[in-house]
């Protein structure tokens, strides 16, 4: 069942990262990568994507940004106060920038590469200790 409460959702916050690298690209409704997205976002400029890194380079470009997948294995209610914004204060009181994309079931938050160590022990020292 999907938890609301924001002390619950510390206590089984569990984060997974993910030790495949993924990229944002720009996508088109035709681009191949669309199945392999594990996010897409249709925006006024166009479409977006967050595919794994070998998949993310096309003939044009590169990736926009290079990120780490950590899941949180709680399964947050949609409806939940609080986990983003207590999430994401944690990783900025230790300087790591982080994209939050929700799920149905869970919140995936895609870090810098290079900080996926450091954002993933930010993480863990949310777990209430009791």
């Amino acid at each position: 069942a999907a938890i609301s409460d924001l002390n619950a959702l510390l206590r089984a916050l569990d984060p997974v990262l993910d030790p495949e690298p993924y990229a944002f690209v720009e996508l088109s409704d035709d681009d191949p990568r669309t199945g392999v997205a594990v996010a897409i976002v249709r925006e006024a400029e166009g479409l977006g994507g967050i595919v794994p890194l070998a998949s993310a380079h096309d003939p044009e470009g590169s990736a926009a940004f290079v990120a780490a997948r950590i899941t949180l294995q709680v399964h947050s209610d949609l409806a939940a106060v609080g986990l983003t914004a207590t999430v994401a204060t944690a990783l900025a009181e230790r300087d790591v920038p982080c994209n939050v994309v929700a799920g149905l079931r869970h919140d995936h938050l895609f870090v810098p590469w290079d900080a996926r160590e450091r954002a993933l022990r930010a993480l863990i020292a949310l777990i209430p200790s009791d």
